[in-house]
């Protein structure tokens, strides 16, 4: 599949390689680097471990010959796209979606990954160079929406940590890697909740909720109802859904719901977990999710 030689990162992170080496490689490094395809295990376990199916759009950034989004949709009757830099490898993968008969699902075009648009993705699959994953970052975490599930193999986005991941063995990467490993990253985008919420359940009790965010953790937050300081607990974010609790003088009211840009809505267990209730919330003022 991919857009560099894992081999040749690890003697240019250590050094080994010259000085005219190392001129030629930054070049490469600019567009990920040199192809070098993917194992077929290694592709049919980054698209099981993200969950692909048919009613996913998945798009492959540096998708070399195309074989993630091509396995996708005829394996997992998927739609995608392929971006990738090399005009050959994109008329190559073009040719072969046609060959398989996908092209009404499938295409590939060529472009810096910089410059693509992800916003349809359901599904982001990345091979790429821990530099060029450091910076993609933002542009993943801002482009995508919440839920989205982005598998990574071998490199990963460095203090954004991943939900989950799995490694294991593939004896065939050897002769490229000097490892027969793989390492699989998964990451669901989190929903961005930053800022001020006013908060309004059915039937009665307003609060106030502020929260300090970092990629899916929730660093900092305070709520206020009626004046009175209470302390949020077990405050949670995967993709759209968000939960939370809420004690005051009552007990311990338990919020889940989801979350849609600048509202949120759903359910509230009250104190003793008799009554439910339906609630809703409005941003009230914005804040940015910190990266550092």
């Amino acid at each position: 599949m991919k857009r560099f030689s894992a081999a040749a990162a690890c003697l240019f992170a250590v050094g080994l390689i010259g000085g005219a080496a190392i001129a030629q490689d930054i070049e490469k490094l600019k567009t990920g680097g040199p192809y070098v395809p993917t194992p077929q295990i290694v592709v049919e376990q980054m698209l099981k471990f993200g969950a692909v199916n048919e009613k996913d759009f998945v798009i492959d950034l540096g998708s070399g010959d195309g074989v993630i989004v091509l396995t996708a949709a005829r394996s997992y009757k998927a739609s995608g796209m392929g971006i990738d830099i090399d005009p050959d490898l994109v008329r190559q993968s073009n040719a072969s979606a046609q060959k398989y008969g996908i092209a009404d699902r499938v295409s590939f075009v060529q472009l810096d990954v910089f410059k693509a648009d992800l916003s349809k993705a359901s599904v982001l699959t990345l091979y790429l160079l821990p530099g060029m994953m450091m910076n993609l970052r933002s542009k993943v975490f801002a482009e995508l929406k919440p839920g989205v599930r982005v598998v990574s193999h071998d490199y990963h986005f460095g203090d954004w940590s991943s939900d989950d991941s799995i490694g294991f063995d593939v004896p065939e990467k050897e002769a490229i890697t000097g490892v027969p490993r793989a390492t699989l990253y998964k990451w669901i985008v989190p929903a961005k909740v930053a800022g001020k919420w006013t908060i309004k359940v059915a039937g009665g009790e307003t609060y106030e909720l502020a929260l300090k965010q970092r990629f899916q953790s929730i660093v900092e937050s305070s709520a206020t109802s009626g004046g009175k300081a209470l302390k949020p607990q077990s405050v949670s974010v995967k993709g759209a859904e968000i939960s939370f609790m809420l004690a005051d003088g009552k007990g311990v009211a338990r919020f889940s719901g989801r979350v849609d840009g600048e509202v949120m809505e759903g359910m509230v267990e009250l104190a003793g977990g008799k009554t439910m209730l339906r609630w809703s919330a409005a941003r009230t003022l914005s804040a940015p999710v910190s990266m550092e």
